[in-house]
């Protein structure tokens, strides 16, 4: 599946959010890592999710390059399968697993358990035993009954590597939904009140635990620099009270990650290169002002990984004419597999692909196929008058967040994803099917 690459795409002066292979090819063709998205649709049906290898692979090495003396995890709650754990960890990255799903799927892949992180708020017995079985490289601990829950489980002789998520009180994220590093919300310990000092204490008393940092995650989708600042010099302050009531003084500090990406041409981002100069840095800096060793940093991107690889592309089922004039198309996707619109009010560029079209362009409103009046993908979309029925779709900025958020609302089966590189596809996740669903059912 290979088709002749033209003109590059004309990119908007702010940047563009399509992988940067994307070019343009004949008869309206968008071809991502030499391959046509309409062929890839006709190849693999839709909706259909297509990552481009490279891309993953060239965003990681930008991390490991921009940021040599730290440990940089991928967070596969952004999307995780075989492949996204082969190229990450081929790339150099670790893993920043949630769940006994993204642990067991990464080790079963033949991702390294010592690479892998695991944290949650709410972690079941049984999945602190698969960890503690699997001798995963850290754990973050998330609560206070936490602790004592995982001591049980290990022994001294062996002692698991733990980190202590703390809340530095420092706001930040594109939505209220996804802004975790305030208090107020499920996760980790506040500094301020003593719950981050105590948890810290109650961690030290135990013999079968080592402690070896402070984990904190501001929140999701963010393209300022400040935050993590802000946050570095309330970790540090934690730091060295530690060091002044314990005596230890902790080896490393996790940033988290919501490295915010362009979802839209000019879109802002998180600048990579401005926060791996600045940030190892201030850590530096507060560090010598409380006389502390600079920690190893930590960090761990998902979205700025992840989602840039992904166009999905959707077939548009019907257009409509509303009565107050505006247009809607319906595509064959929807919620099911992008819930962000819907959760968040995220917003997405979208183009016709597979045809050209020298019509005027009009607002449309691009629509799922769902029984939700608010399942809208796109909204106020820039497309042809001629758009028809049949005609493919695609949104960019596709890779995360949507397929591993995706449902099975109204029994529409999840998307097929298909990797591109060097003008070939292929797939790594079939569309889900009546079939797998009627399969769990054990009983009438």
């Amino acid at each position: 599946m290979t088709t002749a690459l033209a003109a590059p795409l004309t990119r908007q002066p702010a940047g563009s959010p399509w992988p940067a292979s994307a070019r343009s090819g004949p008869h309206g063709e968008l071809l991502i890592a030499g391959v046509g998205l309409a062929e890839a649709a006709d190849r693999f049906g839709t909706p259909l999710y297509v990552l481009d290898e490279q891309e993953v692979r060239d965003r990681a090495r930008s991390y490991r390059a921009a940021l040599p003396g730290a440990e940089v995890l991928y967070a596969a709650k952004a999307f995780l399968s075989s492949a996204m754990a082969d190229w990450v960890g081929q790339e150099g990255l670790g893993l920043d697993v949630c769940s006994a799903g993204e642990l067991r799927l990464a080790v079963a892949a033949g991702f390294p358990p010592q690479r892998i992180l695991l944290h949650g708020n709410a972690k079941s017995p049984e999945e602190l035993r698969l960890a503690l079985r699997l001798r995963v490289g850290r754990i973050v601990v998330d609560s206070l009954a936490e602790i004592p829950r995982l001591a049980a489980l290990t022994v001294a002789e062996s002692p698991q590597p733990v980190l202590v998520r703390v809340l530095p009180e420092v706001p930040a994220g594109h939505h209220e939904g996804v802004r975790t590093g305030v208090a107020g919300q499920k996760f980790g310990f506040p500094i301020e009140g003593g719950d981050a000092a105590e948890a810290v204490r109650r961690v030290l008393g135990q013999p079968g635990l080592r402690l070896t940092g402070l984990h904190c995650h501001l929140g999701s989708q963010i393209t300022d620099v400040e935050p993590y600042l802000t946050a570095v010099d309330r970790l540090a302050g934690l730091l060295a009270a530690i060091r002044d009531r314990h005596g230890v003084e902790l080896p490393e500090l996790d940033l988290g990650g919501g490295h915010g990406v362009r979802y839209r041409p000019g879109d802002p981002e998180l600048d990579l290169a401005d926060f791996a100069r600045r940030v190892p840095a201030r850590l530096a800096a507060a560090c010598g002002r409380h006389g502390l060793a600079v920690p190893r940093l930590l960090v761990e991107p998902g979205r700025a990984v992840a989602a840039p690889a992904g166009v999905a592309v959707y077939r548009v089922l019907t257009v409509k004419h509303g009565s107050d004039g505006r247009v809607f198309a319906a595509v064959d996707g929807g919620m099911s597999d992008n819930p962000r619109p819907a959760l968040y009010g995220a917003r997405y560029t979208v183009r016709l692909v597979g045809r050209a079209s020298a019509a005027a362009l009009r607002e449309v409103e691009v629509v799922g196929r769902h029984c939700e009046a608010g399942d809208v993908l796109v909204r106020g979309a820039l497309l042809p008058t001629d758009l028809r029925p049949g005609d493919l779709l695609a949104v960019p900025a596709a890779g995360a967040y949507q397929l591993s958020m995706a449902s099975g609302y109204n029994l529409v089966g999840r998307p097929a994803v298909a990797a591109v590189d060097r003008g070939r596809a292929r797939l790594l996740i079939r569309r889900e099917s009546v079939e797998d669903f009627r399969a769990r059912e054990v009983g009438r």
